[in-house]
């Protein structure tokens, strides 16, 4: 047995060096909503257990749209956070101009590429080097309902079709309800209007249309069908949607002011946050004629070049919890998404989830599983914002023919690219 002076020696030692280590990072992100917050302080509590600081720099706004302008203004000053919540081709983006560092070595470690999508994980390499972590995986084409509602207006079940929600929403309308919960914000108005053309197009249209920008799909008669069907929507909303944040929405559901509401599963957190259960207080199904398909949002942190030592073991300490096993099951279940992690068990997590997972498995499989145009997967940010201009500028202007709205999509997204 090795003596206590021993032992206590190693133990000083040990906490010397991960006191040598130990830094605070700056982590920007843009989860500050109930549910939101929540799991971003999980996070938090998991990195500081570890000697680090976590420096809070949260910018509110549910598509991230701030949080990218503030961004870009101190990476100009020379002053960009540790790390921060991007998306997407966006992580390329930042990756070319040269921000991004490398976390290839706890990759390798934990042998992220053993259990992590394809598909996604793509998002998060740089010339085929780690720059990024994702954390989850968000499911956008959601229908949430609250079913007290749904009793109350006479209806049995949730849409299945476009004539079946409009039928719905009259019945809804005549008892005194809102049928559709929305917030009019551009991200918003881009995600119910993806919703509608998955369903309207199909997952090959979609790719074609929002990730491959074919000239002929935007100005396609299918085009022009999605967006009649989603112009037709507004009269499903409440005449007081401008500027509305999307958890705002997601209560007026909660509250039973409102039917139904289009938003990706962070709106789960919301519900969860107010002691709802699923199947029971709240429903959630696919919204209609998007059933065998899987629009996705996955949130990741990209790890900024820093020379700090101690900053750089934090961007790694944080990289591997963020990909525990732990930690994915803790913060997805508060977050409303999946775990990235394809080895995690979803035994303990709730119906929408496990019902979230099967979706992706199929979509996965059958070819339905396409990257969210609304938020930030599927193009450039210049593009991504030309769309959004182009659909909330229709989805606003009630003498805009639809055929017009297609060729003004052509055309931004022509100029954007």
């Amino acid at each position: 047995m090795k003596p206590l002076y021993t032992l206590a020696a190693g133990a000083a030692l040990a906490a010397a060096v991960t006191q040598a280590n130990a830094a605070e990072i700056e982590v920007l992100h843009w989860w500050t909503s109930g549910g939101e917050a929540k799991a971003a302080n999980l996070l938090k509590q998991k990195l500081e257990a570890k000697g680090h600081t976590w420096k809070d720099f949260a910018v509110a706004g549910g598509g991230g749209d701030s949080a990218m302008t503030v961004l870009k203004s101190r990476a100009i000053s020379g002053n960009p956070p540790a790390v921060a919540q991007i998306k997407g081709p966006l992580i390329q983006e930042w990756g070319e101009m040269g921000f991004l560092g490398n976390i290839d070595k706890v990759a390798r470690e934990e042998n992220w590429d053993s259990f992590l999508p394809p598909e996604l994980s793509a998002y998060d390499k740089v010339d085929g080097h780690y720059a990024a972590v994702p954390v989850n995986i968000h499911r956008i084409n959601w229908l949430w309902a609250n079913p007290e509602v749904l009793e109350k207006s006479g209806i049995d079940s949730l849409p299945k079709t476009w004539d079946e929600f409009f039928a719905d929403a009259k019945k809804i309308r005549d008892a005194g309800f809102v049928p559709l919960a929305h917030g009019g914000q551009p991200w918003q108005d881009a995600t119910v209007f993806e919703v509608v053309l998955m369903g309207v197009g199909g997952a090959d249209f979609y790719r074609k249309a929002f990730v491959d920008l074919d000239p002929e799909a935007l100005t396609s008669d299918t085009m022009v069908k999605a967006l009649k069907t989603f112009k037709k929507l507004r009269g499903a909303m409440d005449p007081d949607i401008a500027g509305r944040d999307w958890n705002i929405a997601t209560s007026m559901v909660i509250s039973g002011k409102a039917a139904m509401q289009i938003m990706g599963d962070w709106a789960k957190g919301e519900f969860t946050a107010a002691g709802m259960t699923p199947s029971e207080d709240y429903l959630c199904e696919a919204a209609p004629m998007t059933e065998h398909m899987f629009s996705y949002n996955v949130d990741s942190f990209a790890m900024f070049k820093v020379d700090d030592k101690g900053k750089q073991q934090a961007q790694m300490d944080l990289a591997g919890l963020i990909l525990s096993k732990d930690f994915q099951t803790t913060f997805n279940k508060a977050k409303g998404s999946i775990p990235v992690r394809m080895d995690v068990p979803l035994d303990d997590f709730d119906a929408c989830a496990k019902s979230s997972r099967e979706a992706f498995d199929a979509a996965q499989a059958q070819g339905g599983l396409v990257p969210s145009l609304a938020h930030g997967m599927a193009v450039s940010a210049s593009v991504q914002g030309a769309v959004f201009d182009v659909i909330t500028n229709f989805f606003n202007d009630p003498d805009m023919p639809a055929e017009k709205a297609a060729e003004r999509l052509a055309s931004a997204v022509r100029a954007a690219g």
